[in-house]
């Protein structure tokens, strides 16, 4: 596989702590958590290909290769151990970094995400967001999907981070992602997952239920469940405070 390189955020010091977006998301998403865990960790926050500042690059039709290009972005810059959180789809591709390299990974993070690419439960179905996507175009698809990220919606703080991602993204990078998601499925790697994992799930929401945090924890060996109340799919943009907070204590437990 010919791997592009993409994007990163790269910022700070101390042991690597590897943000991964989710669909129609961009590094600059992670804007609260750089700027909070940069002074005891070294952040590296990719831009997914297709997506973000690596727009330009050939986007992945597959989860697998996704983690790939993200491992191969580690490789290049020397980081055998990291810290992995992942969100949404970005959480599927954490899963499978999990499957692929689990051994590299010191703590594992799955947040608002679950085991199965088609989403049981989603606000729509992925074949309903391809087709929206055809008929309607990128943008009014992203600025709609975004707004059922957050329980206030449009008027939310951090809700402009999203919109600028979505422009950002390419249509094929959008439709390719959207394919990616719905032909995965990782329910029978979850429990060769030996990482402490750390689940996290906003009890609002609209694209992952708690049927699917669940079979994260009930499957995963060593896992944890921590609920934040009052959030929808974007936690960590709602209540970044709360959040950042939770996965900090996760992170310097022993």
């Amino acid at each position: 596989m010919n791997m592009q390189d993409i994007f990163a955020e790269d910022t700070g010091n101390g042991t690597p702590l590897v943000l991964v977006h989710g669909f129609l998301g961009s590094s600059d998403m992670w804007s609260p958590q750089i700027e909070f865990f940069k002074d005891n960790f070294r952040v590296i926050a990719p831009a997914l290909p297709g997506f973000g500042f690596s727009n330009t690059v050939n986007s992945c039709d597959s989860i697998e290769c996704m983690a790939k290009t993200i491992l191969n972005l580690l490789e290049k810059k020397e980081i055998k151990k990291f810290n992995l959180l992942g969100h949404s789809m970005g959480g599927m591709i954490v899963q499978e970094i999990a499957k692929l390299v689990g051994e590299k990974i010191l703590k594992l993070i799955c947040y608002g995400t679950g085991p199965r690419g088609n989403i049981p439960g989603r606000f729509e179905t992925i074949d309903q967001s391809r087709e929206k996507l055809k008929n309607n175009g990128l943008k009014d698809t992203a600025y709609r999907i975004a707004k059922t990220w957050f329980v206030e919606e449009e008027k939310a703080k951090h809700f402009y981070l999203c919109e600028e991602a979505g422009k950002q993204t390419s249509v094929e990078a959008a439709d390719n992602g959207l394919i990616a998601m719905k032909n995965w499925n990782g329910i029978e790697s979850l429990k060769n997952i030996k990482n402490e994992t750390l689940i996290i799930w906003g009890d609002q929401d609209r694209a992952y239920n708690f049927n699917q945090v669940e079979t994260l924890n009930n499957n995963i060996p060593n896992s944890d469940l921590k609920v934040i109340k009052g959030c929808s799919h974007n936690v960590h943009l709602e209540k970044p405070e709360e959040f950042n907070t939770v996965v900090e204590e996760f992170l310097i437990k022993n």
